[in-house]
């Protein structure tokens, strides 16, 4: 079964508040990553690893990393579970 956007989502903010230390809940699709949730370069690129390891995926390093907000992980993450056959 092909995995749905709104499951990425919801992993993607789990991911997110397990990395960073937050509630899960409070974190908007619009949030940035360093401005927003305040995640540090460090974490920025252990989210990265974590991500790869939720979605069982490969992802390029220096895209993941440009990828500034939840939204656009979100986006990011679900096209490239796409492309992978996740």
């Amino acid at each position: 079964m092909a995995i749905s956007k709104d499951d990425v989502a919801r992993r993607v903010k789990e991911v997110t508040a397990r990395v960073l230390n937050i509630d899960a809940a409070k974190i908007q699709t619009k949030d940035t990553f360093s401005g927003d949730l305040g995640a540090e370069s460090i974490q920025s690129i252990e989210l990265v690893a974590s991500f790869e390891e939720e979605f069982e995926i490969e992802m390029d390093e220096d895209e993941a990393l440009s990828v500034t907000n939840v939204a656009k992980a979100i986006d990011f993450i679900y096209d490239t579970c796409v492309k992978q056959g996740k």
